[in-house]
């Protein structure tokens, strides 16, 4: 990978190396690498499955729009032709500022108010968003693709095969009633993505990271996903849950969780997430590394799709909250 360490650091001349390029970690789009020089580093953002430009110019815009309203996040760096991504031998990268810091402790009471006004500023600043929500947030499987899907993992040999058919015939169609399309009253631009491995938490407090997402999105589904996921998903604390949504609301957050419904971005994306993955998991035209990540992806997500009955339960503990 020296070569590609080179290749970039000449692209956004970044200036004399030596150079060393590190992988750090990698994530369901990209791989993030660490590019070291003599007195700077950087992160690196390989896109293993294509580029979207207009999503990248998008993602540029929010972060920049972010950090007037005091939200911490890594620079996304243009090269010298001035654009947010560069494509060299066989994939798309990213610049982004090095951060160090500590992964995000979901459980501090300190990140939950941060992360309740961090989505309340989103929201203010995003109003009035024209454009419709993504597919990936607002739909999901139909019974014909689950079916089909559900063949092919079988004919592929892959030892949850059976796992998946259970989860097709039991869980699937129980969430899949509550993904619908959203109305436009409270679309907004924002994140799409706050999620506790996306913060990283240093010195001068919580960095809140990966923007690749940014768009529109309903401001209560948003809000609902983000409070499941940094409440502890099925097995939630209520204050946690509570704070969180007090620190929206006590920041001008406008939206509100109301029934199950207001889920359906949490359900969708899941759902969406599982059928990525396995189709990933079977793809001749991808690596052994992505297959694998593919096929242990679908099976970690489909142990821990959101549960009905908690989402009840969870609506009903922050309904006291507005």
């Amino acid at each position: 990978m020296q070569s590609a360490a080179v290749s970039i650091a000449e692209t956004y001349a970044l200036g004399d190396g030596p150079w060393t390029f590190t992988p750090v970690t990698r994530g369901a789009l990209g791989q993030i690498w660490k590019l070291s020089g003599p007195d700077s580093a950087w992160a690196v953002k390989e896109l293993l499955f294509g580029c979207d430009e207009e999503q990248v110019r998008r993602e540029a815009a929010l972060r920049d729009a972010s950090e007037k309203l005091g939200i911490s996040a890594p620079r996304l760096l243009p090269n010298r032709d001035g654009t947010h991504v560069t494509r060299l031998t066989g994939s798309h990268v990213k610049l982004y500022d090095w951060v160090d810091g500590t992964e995000a402790d979901p459980s501090d009471p300190a990140l939950l108010s941060w992360c309740g006004r961090t989505l309340a500023l989103l929201h203010r600043a995003g109003e009035g968003a024209r454009e419709t929500p993504d597919a990936w947030y607002e739909e999901c499987p139909q019974d014909a693709d689950w079916t089909r899907l559900h063949a092919e993992i079988r004919r592929a040999g892959l030892p949850w095969a059976d796992t998946l058919g259970r989860f097709i015939d039991t869980r699937i169609p129980e969430l899949a009633r509550h993904v619908s399309a959203s109305g436009p009253a409270d679309v907004v631009t924002s994140h799409l993505d706050m999620r506790p491995q996306n913060v990283l938490v240093g010195p001068a407090g919580p960095i809140l990271l990966d923007w690749d997402n940014a768009g529109p999105v309903s401001a209560e589904r948003e809000l609902a996903r983000a409070v499941y996921v940094w409440a502890g998903g099925n097995d939630f604390s209520a204050d946690a849950a509570r704070r969180l949504v007090r620190a929206y609301v006590d920041a001008g957050g406008r939206a509100t969780v109301k029934s199950l419904d207001s889920f359906s971005m949490l359900i969708a994306t899941d759902l969406n997430f599982v059928r990525v993955q396995a189709e990933c998991a079977i793809d001749p035209h991808v690596t052994p590394e992505q297959r694998e990540f593919g096929s242990r992806m679908a099976v970690e997500t489909l142990a821990s799709l959101p549960d009905p009955a908690a989402l009840a339960r969870l609506t009903e503990a922050v309904a006291t909250e507005w």
